[in-house]
């Protein structure tokens, strides 16, 4: 007889307590999530008139008094099923901002559309895939006695590639901070392309809100140098946003111009540092900026939201620019399975931190992800629809969500936090149920 092991007693167990059947509901409902929170308590709604109750739900009377739901992390190595959930809701979310839907009208598509890419400088350099690695005729070496050429040809799966040639010569403290500086320097860029439009027509940039409106979404991506770059949708409206058409001077070439011209103008400079000094940080020089056209030559509008949406589900375990899990102590830097590149972004990420005149980046906590602190996906208000209102219309599509429009309705409710993850029984059925689902959904877009 095979020796069962502890997920297979643990299931068991499971399978016959009474209310099996609600807590496979439950696990369902979560898609198998992971690592769902698991939450106790009560909502009532009301008739704020008369008092009467329209609806109660209380924990007690769910399987170990408690209700599961999603974890929501966007990361496929810490959540498939909620990362899978969060893709798609990111293309959705990205989509209509390109061809409309979701309260966004099909006139965007009409509108000056750009995608755009934003690339981190240089800062010292590093293998690369493709042709000969880094041929010079000249050869030679650099100060610290590494060769300045490599004649290889690597395949991009090779780990070389992204590593510098020389990491004497690799300025460590500039690619952190220029992490630690990317969300302002986005701030910057976004600011430069609305007054380069403003001044290519004559409008000062105060009044630039009065004429039209920029909206975005973008993504970071980490390249294999362990640095982030920037690909972003932008599109110009009219001043009260998507339902307002854009003036008549706009255009996507006129965009285009204007986001190359910030993208190479726009400078942070860092606080001065008696270890680093003052740094001036900037873009890279690669700055692409393609028309996203209606008819026509251009990238498939579908093709973009489905590429953006797949950059948000990666964390830094796979992208190999970090880990997903916060650094605590200068000694988790050494147990991470990180390349030694990124373990020295990390060690200077450290070293940088305990610096005075850096306090205000919080360098250490942001370590684990290289000194980069914004959010992987980040978009103006204008731009489309939002992960709430899309996570609300799903409920109602299921049936589940609240009845918080009930004309003349109060509702009261009293949660709190219980718990998170499974047993291992409970981890084994999740991942079955998780594998259905994702199985299913294949069939359906074969069948379609």
């Amino acid at each position: 007889m095979r020796h069962l092991s502890e997920a297979d007693r643990d299931a068991i167990r499971l399978a016959q307590d009474p209310k099996f059947a609600r807590w496979l509901e439950q696990i369902a409902a979560t898609g198998g999530c992971a690592h769902p929170v698991h939450l106790s308590g009560s909502t009532t709604t009301r008739d704020a008139i008369t008092g009467e109750i329209l609806r109660y739900y209380d924990t007690r009377e769910e399987p170990g008094e408690r209700l599961s739901v999603r974890c929501r992390n966007r990361r496929a190595t810490v959540c498939p099923p909620c990362s899978r959930l969060h893709a798609g809701d990111t293309f959705h979310l990205v989509r209509a901002g390109l061809l409309g839907g979701k309260t966004v009208p099909a006139t965007v598509r009409e509108r000056p559309r750009l995608f755009v890419t934003l690339t981190a400088p240089s800062f010292g350099p590093v293998h690369r895939a493709g042709d000969r690695c880094r041929p010079r005729r000249d050869g030679g070496e650099c100060e610290h006695g590494h060769p300045l050429s490599c004649r290889a040809v690597h395949d991009t799966a090779d780990s070389l590639v992204g590593q510098p040639l020389c990491t004497d010569c690799y300025d460590y403290p500039a690619h952190t901070l220029w992490h630690a500086h990317a969300g302002k320097l986005w701030d910057r860029f976004v600011i430069g392309v609305r007054r380069h439009l403003a001044s290519a027509v004559g409008l000062t940039q105060s009044c630039f809100p009065d004429h039209a409106r920029l909206s975005f979404a973008r993504v970071a991506e980490y390249q294999k140098r362990a640095a982030v770059h920037v690909h972003a949708v932008v599109r110009l409206d009219g001043p009260a946003g998507p339902d307002d058409e854009p003036p008549a001077w706009g255009s996507a070439d006129q965009l285009a111009d204007a986001v190359r011209a910030s993208a190479h103008r726009v400078v942070v400079r860092t606080h001065y540092s008696p270890a680093v000094g003052e740094l001036a940080l900037r873009w890279g020089s690669q700055v692409d900026a393609r028309p996203l056209r209606a008819e026509g030559p251009g990238p498939d509008d579908d093709a973009v939201a489905a590429y953006v949406a797949k950059y948000v589900t990666k964390g830094a375990n796979e992208t190999g620019a970090g880990t997903d899990q916060r650094l605590t102590t200068s000694k988790d830097i050494d147990a991470a399975p990180v390349t030694d590149h990124v373990r020295a972004l990390m060690r200077t990420c450290w070293r940088l931190g305990g610096l005075p005149e850096y306090a205000p980046l919080h360098l250490r906590a942001w370590a684990h992800t290289l000194g980069y602190r914004g959010h992987i996906l980040t978009k103006s208000r204008a731009y489309s629809t939002t992960y709430a209102a899309l996570r609300a219309e799903r409920a109602e599509h299921k049936g589940n969500a609240e009845p918080f429009d009930i004309p003349g309705a109060i509702t009261d409710a009293h949660w709190r936090y219980v718990g998170s993850g499974h047993t291992p029984g409970a981890a084994l059925i999740a991942a079955g149920v998780a594998e259905d689902l994702a199985e299913s959904r294949q069939l359906c877009a074969e069948a379609t």
